[in-house]
């Protein structure tokens, strides 16, 4: 049968169904026969939007396929777009307007972008990390103009790291055709040494070797604890930590053992950090605490020849190569 126009006055379904088998027993969330919801439509199958030529034939790739439509098969079909979600103007945004995947489904997302814009604030739920709003910090991608815009390159990580909604750090890269290129390139200058802080110790499993390793460097003056939550949901502080550290400048890492769990910082109270998931109070987790220490804050760059040109207080600070260590 073909017609020009149809007129669906309550639901379209479009479900196979045995020959002689009443089609509104199948199951729908909308709703079937007298109790479906007008204006809706169920499709127990696939369902191609644009024109088929741009997919395989017969073997379809997904559920929901969309395209563009062929302006040769259809001339009238002219929108720019290919997909444009709108919300009410009368409507405040919310995290349940647009989802992909959920505990029970999660699903995986594969993005192959030319260009990517994000306008307007950015709310990220880290799930590890606390909940932060953030205009994502500029110049994390190649460009960032209103939040984050990535104008070129496959893939850009910003890896904002949020730490309470104070601040945020951008992360170590961007990868454009494949080659990871750092933001900062080079060592650490230390007065006349330039190179990186070691400690070196006898081994202890080979005898006649050594180990060396050397120290995670970044623009803070952080501290950190870990350990392990099984079958219960708070992390209790150190309780010097209370005198040591800038309580609003706290992060926690999460990674959950022996089953999935959707883990996120539901509290950060003065000394305990309360956390929460799938399984509400029996959670089953590493974690890393971090924090930056109270006092004056670490001044990252300023002008000057040497270590003494420091514009802050210096008094806490100890350099190789120029408070000790001085080699020739």
């Amino acid at each position: 049968m073909e017609v020009g126009d149809i007129h669906v006055g309550k639901q379209l379904s479009c479900v196979y169904t045995p020959q002689g088998l009443n089609p509104t027993t199948a199951i729908n969330p909308f709703g079937t026969g007298e109790k479906a919801v007008c204006g809706t439509g169920h499709f127990n199958g696939g369902v191609l939007v644009g024109s088929g030529k741009f997919f395989p034939p017969v073997h379809p790739t997904a559920a929901m396929m969309v395209t563009r439509p062929s302006i040769d098969e259809n001339p009238l079909a002219t929108a720019p777009g290919l997909v444009h979600v709108r919300n009410s103007p009368l409507t405040p945004p919310l995290p349940t307007d647009v989802v992909i995947g959920d505990p029970l489904g999660p699903v995986g997302v594969t993005m192959v972008c030319g260009t990517l814009t994000v306008e307007y604030g950015v709310e990220i739920d880290l799930g590890a990390l606390k909940k932060s709003t953030i205009g994502l910090k500029k110049n994390t991608g190649v460009k960032a103009d209103t939040g984050a815009k990535t104008s070129n390159g496959v893939e850009s990580q910003a890896g904002a790291e949020a730490r309470a909604g104070a601040k945020s750090f951008a992360g170590f890269g961007a990868i454009f055709g494949g080659t990871k290129t750092p933001f900062v390139a080079g060592k650490i200058f230390t007065g006349r040494s330039i190179g990186n802080k070691t400690f070196d110790i006898e081994h202890p499993t080979k005898s006649g070797w050594r180990l060396r390793h050397t120290c995670v460097e970044g623009p803070e003056n952080a501290v950190f604890f870990r350990g392990k939550l099984d079958g219960e949901n708070v992390i209790n502080l150190p309780e010097y930590w209370k005198g040591l550290i800038n309580h609003d400048t706290i992060s926690v890492n999460l990674t959950a053992f022996g089953r999935r769990d959707t883990l996120y910082v539901k509290d950060i109270q003065e000394d305990r950090i309360i956390i929460s998931g799938d399984h509400l109070t029996n959670v089953k987790c590493y974690y890393q605490v971090w924090a930056d220490r109270s006092g004056e804050p670490l001044i990252v760059e300023y002008e000057g020849e040497t270590p003494a040109d420091y514009p802050g207080d210096s008094s806490s600070y100890s350099v190789a190569g120029h408070d000790y260590d001085v080699r020739s």
